[in-house]
């Protein structure tokens, strides 16, 4: 089905299948028959979270991105229990379709802990607010709305938002949050590269495609509101390039840190 006709909820419901197993269903995204790898980390963690007591929300997770994911097919989700700890559990979920597996996760859950809280990091002075029409909308489906900032103008990222309700469950917040930390790295990578003009016309040489991702999760957060996610590019090396950012909330609060590994490669029939 495609992106356009799901809810949120219905993209992260999971049936069981087994002990541990579960299985969720795939959608067609508007750039072609390759799933969206923010879907399938956010279904790996809510099968993760499924195995665990509730009371330890996520804390961090990191995915490889083994082979495309394919839209004509559900997705079958594999979760070992690792550890469960005095206070941390680990588990780890295979996705996989009938070419293989096309993902491997790992994640790490904490019992909530009474110390200190510090905040360092912060919104930058001059970042415009999501609705300042210097911004340019690249929105896509009817789940994410997305506001960038001009090339080489100011702070480098995006205001995003889930555009559905999410409902107070706290896990169902936190695959939402993963499932948008997969929509901002890719213009990040792109930049550097000598090839680009910054026109879009540009993707069209080059193949991309995210390798592996993590995110961090600091404090509580609403996904249906506007969040900050800065982007810093270290540069391109052998085909690969790699992506930092923050996530703060429109009123400062630091969410979450993700990074992530892409893949750019010129095109051989360009």
């Amino acid at each position: 089905m495609r992106i356009q006709d799901i809810a949120f909820a219905d993209l992260l419901h999971l049936e069981p299948h087994g002990p541990d197993t579960f299985v969720g269903p795939a959608a067609q995204y508007p750039w072609g028959p390759r799933l969206f790898g923010g879907q399938v980390v956010a279904q790996g963690l809510r099968a993760a979270a499924a195995t665990v007591d509730g009371a330890r929300p996520a804390h961090s997770l990191h995915a490889y991105f083994i082979r495309p994911g394919s839209h004509t097919e559900p997705i079958r989700y594999e979760v070992e229990r690792l550890r469960d700890g005095r206070s941390f559990s680990t588990r780890q979920v295979v996705a996989r379709q009938s070419a293989g597996a096309i993902l491997n996760l790992s994640v790490s859950f904490h019992h909530p802990e009474d110390e200190a809280d510090v905040q360092v990091a912060g919104l930058p002075d001059d970042l415009p607010a999501p609705d300042h029409p210097s911004l340019i909308d690249q929105g896509w489906g009817r789940l994410i709305d997305r506001r960038a900032t001009p090339v080489d103008t100011g702070p480098s990222g995006y205001w995003i938002r889930l555009a559905a309700d999410v409902g107070d469950d706290p896990v169902m917040q936190t695959c939402a949050l993963a499932f948008m930390s997969d929509a901002a790295p890719s213009r990040a990578v792109r930049s550097p590269h000598p090839g680009l003009t910054g026109d879009t016309s540009d993707r069209g040489q080059f193949q991309g495609a995210s390798l592996d991702h993590a995110v961090w999760f600091h404090r509580p957060f609403r996904a249906e509101t506007w969040h900050w996610f800065s982007t810093t590019s270290h540069g391109l090396f052998g085909a690969r390039g790699v992506v930092t950012g923050d996530v703060f909330s429109l009123e400062g609060v630091h969410v979450a840190t993700m990074a992530q590994q892409m893949l750019l490669r010129r095109r051989r029939d360009a």
